[in-house]
């Protein structure tokens, strides 16, 4: 029987994502909203790691009192520009405002970086992980590249459309989410924990 495992997060785009990885694997996999935790989580930590565990606790305080065996995983993740000084960093989601769009978002960055050359960047997602009797862990992803001129593609989301990985000639928001799997933070994330949980199963 496969192992439930709520996802700390109402973006669709990342759950999609967690299912698309992991769907060879023995995981079963429910958004916050199917276990009925709806509650707005203040992410206010100074890094992806100490947001991922806040999200992480919120979900796990309410499911733990119902499903006794299922598991949560949160994710944090942004965009580090160098230029920027890691910005926007934690502040990803809420760069251009509360409530912008993921257009308005990586519109500003255009212009936060018009007319400066160094243009590197990467994605970063820290994944906390909590189970029955265990403490808090975390799994960590990166994925180099710069951040173009100006958006290219359909595709992804978020600053997706901006970013060129690193070794390659097309940008997030033009490969197919397959492709862009193998290559983004999330994805090295989450292939980080299943690691470490296939390595335990064969102990």
């Amino acid at each position: 029987m496969p192992q439930s495992v709520v996802i700390a997060t109402g973006n669709a785009g990342k759950v999609s994502e967690f299912c698309a990885i992991l769907k060879d694997s023995a995981f079963s996999f429910l958004a916050s909203k199917d276990v009925g935790f709806s509650k707005e989580v203040e992410e206010n930590a100074s890094t992806f790691k100490g947001n991922a565990e806040i999200k992480a606790k919120a979900v796990w305080e309410h499911v733990a009192a119902k499903y006794q065996n299922y598991w949560v995983v949160a994710d944090d993740s942004g965009l580090e520009v160098e230029a920027l000084n890691g910005a926007p960093g934690v502040f990803s989601a809420r760069y251009a405002g509360e409530n912008a769009t993921n257009v308005e978002r990586y519109t500003k960055l255009l212009k936060e970086l018009e007319g400066v050359n160094n243009r590197k960047a990467r994605f970063v997602c820290y994944l906390c992980l909590i189970r029955p009797g265990k403490m808090p862990e975390f799994f960590e992803g990166e994925c180099k590249g710069s951040i173009l001129t100006a958006p290219r593609g359909n595709g992804g989301f978020g600053y997706d459309p901006v970013f060129l990985p690193e070794g390659y000639n097309k940008g997030f928001g033009e490969i197919s989410d397959t492709e862009k799997n193998t290559l983004s933070h999330r994805g090295r994330a989450i292939r980080n924990m299943l690691a470490k949980l296939n390595s335990e199963a064969l102990t």
